[in-house]
């Protein structure tokens, strides 16, 4: 009932001349990163939604998530059915659902992607052993038209424990040889990406030391990181403005 009530509303409701980019952030750190400036550019003003503190259920939340144009569902370090734990990942996959339901553009980032996932009705499950560093890709789409072709041969930041089954009716893009669905494409508007695309090499330091419990805990040595960040950031940067203008440029709105 929900879903055709905003169906019928979005049609209603004018849009500002000004276009808006919603962007749900579950920890400070994990923010747009390296696509903020590309939003920018397209004419999207951009806002974030803040998990468990702003009520997504409520009018305020609800209206700015749902009639935005684009909505980006963030990062973080919950599983997507920790509902038990933290109540508010089913309102928020609620309005995933109601985007997906209605093909509004949306574009889930590793969490983001595991509830996208979810909210198709996919499992998302603890993985043997978690992957995280930069790495490249396996593309699944040898079509330079793919919207992930200009990540051919660039490392990426992969930061998970969990992944999701490739939901009915989507379209894998990519994958590498500890998780098979990388990313996913589903209907003309939506976009799931395991890893982290949107990854600033120059704030890598917040990451490192906002995980630092868990890179402890999984044998995973900062120093590392911080020198693969320094390695392949600025190549994953011009790579992630290429996927994040062709994406822009194609979804249906």
């Amino acid at each position: 009932m929900l879903a055709r009530a905003a169906r019928i509303i979005h049609f209603l409701v004018p849009h500002p001349a000004m276009k808006t980019a919603i962007a749900v952030r579950h920890v400070a750190f994990e923010d747009l990163g390296t696509l903020e400036p590309v939003l920018r550019r397209f004419g999207y003003q951009v806002r974030y939604l803040e998990a468990g503190v702003d009520d997504v259920s409520a009018r305020d939340g609800l209206h700015a998530a749902l009639y935005a144009d684009l909505m980006i569902v963030l990062g973080g370090p919950v599983g997507a059915f920790d509902d038990a734990f933290y109540p508010y990942l089913a309102d928020e996959t609620n309005l995933i659902r109601y985007r997906l339901q209605l093909g509004l553009p949306i574009i889930g980032i590793c969490l983001g992607a595991q509830l996208m996932a979810r909210a198709l009705n996919a499992k998302v499950a603890a993985m043997p052993k978690k992957e995280i560093g930069f790495a490249p890709l396996r593309l699944h789409e040898d079509d330079p038209c793919s919207p992930l072709a200009a990540l051919a041969g660039v490392p990426v930041l992969h930061w998970h424990g969990d992944q999701f089954t490739l939901p009915r009716g989507a379209r894998r893009l990519a994958s590498t040889e500890a998780c098979p669905n990388q990313a996913f494409i589903h209907g003309a508007n939506a976009l799931a990406l395991q890893f982290h695309l949107e990854a600033d090499h120059r704030q890598i330091e917040k990451w490192l030391i906002g995980h630092a419990g868990e890179l402890a805990q999984a044998g995973i040595s900062p120093v590392r990181l911080r020198r693969q960040a320094q390695d392949y950031g600025p190549m994953l940067e011009k790579a992630a403005h290429a996927v994040m203008t062709d994406w822009l440029s194609r979804i249906a709105v």
